[in-house]
């Protein structure tokens, strides 16, 4: 008996002090570098977003805090970077509902599990797109569009970002719900899709609010309305989808920080303090409304609810359209 007892104390005294350990390393952090991993090409949206962060972290810890942009794959390369990594905070992922949810669906053989793989630290911002038309399309609105999709199946093409993305969700989920038949014509980015929108070569694309509105107010794209579930406050007099003749119709990206998983909650935590009080920061907040980006501070359980939420709506999209990898 008096064995247990010793056993239980050493027990007990042995997680007391890795705790004390984890808070005393999470009070000191950090103490080098940290490194942001961006699974895009410089200069992207998504890409801007870290750079923000890291700017603002790099004020408040005077440690550099740096932009590693590992791009290709639908961000499988800079995910499993990430998820091998140390877990002790000095490596994170700035991953969108791409990494962490959709490429579940698309890869069999994913290497790395996004809910297993990985800490949720915090979700910064939602982003949602725009339906936009060229100008030479006879569709003024939702329902003008739905109609001569009808009109005309499988004649309509839209152009996407590229497989798996938000752009190619929005798109499905509009076929699925209207009940028409368009062509997808992926591309490498959104660049190259919106040099052919702009020149006509295809008709239709659902795109990134920031992209497309120096083109919408110069007239060179027709908007039609928002994805989200309610207006944006840049563009107030564009409707969303649903309100415009899909009820019931509503879809969005998130960006958020991950860590590896196993990295200690102290630190966790005081990394999610750090980029909330970021995010929330009111001058902040309206430099990103015009990004086209919905500030969404969460907590790291919040995140965990949010990933597991766009896991499977996500998985439902792709089944339903049977979207597959290129």
């Amino acid at each position: 008996m008096k064995i247990v007892q010793q056993i239980l104390a050493l027990t007990l005294l042995a997680g007391l002090t890795l705790a004390a350990a984890g808070n005393a390393s999470a009070q000191d952090f950090p103490t080098k570098p940290i490194r942001i991993v961006v699974p895009y090409t410089p200069g992207g949206t998504t890409d801007n977003l870290a750079r923000l962060c890291a700017q603002e972290l790099t004020k408040v810890w005077g440690q550099p805090v740096i932009v590693d942009n590992r791009p290709g794959a639908s961000g499988i390369i800079a995910s499993q970077l990430v998820a091998e990594a140390a877990p002790d905070g000095y490596t994170l992922l700035l991953g969108t509902s791409t990494q962490l949810a959709t490429n579940v669906a698309l890869y069999p053989k994913l290497s790395y599990n996004p809910v297993k793989d990985f800490a949720p630290v915090a979700v910064l911002v939602k982003g949602y797109n725009v339906l936009v038309v060229h100008p030479s399309v006879p569709a003024t609105n939702v329902r003008e569009l739905i109609a001569l999709a009808k009109a005309k199946p499988g004649q309509l093409n839209f152009a996407t970002s590229g497989n798996g993305t938000s752009q190619h969700l929005s798109a499905e989920l509009f076929k699925s719900m209207a009940g028409v038949d368009m062509v997808h014509i992926p591309y490498k980015g959104s660049a190259p899709a919106l040099v052919d929108l702009l020149s006509g070569q295809v008709p239709v694309m659902f795109e990134n609010i920031l992209t497309v509105v120096p083109h919408i107010k110069a007239g060179t794209l027709r908007a039609l309305a928002v994805t989200g579930a309610k207006r944006w406050p840049t563009l107030p007099d564009l409707p969303t989808i649903a309100e415009a003749g899909l009820p019931g119709y509503e879809i969005s990206g998130f960006y958020g920080i991950v860590a590896p998983a196993g990295t200690p909650k102290p630190i966790v935590a005081k990394l999610n303090k750090e980029l909330t009080r970021i995010i929330s920061n009111p001058d902040l907040r309206e430099r990103l409304l015009i990004q086209g980006f919905e500030p969404s501070p969460s907590t790291p359980d919040e995140f965990t609810g949010l990933i597991n939420t766009y896991i499977a709506k996500n998985a439902q999209i792709v089944k339903e359209a049977k979207i597959k990898v290129d």
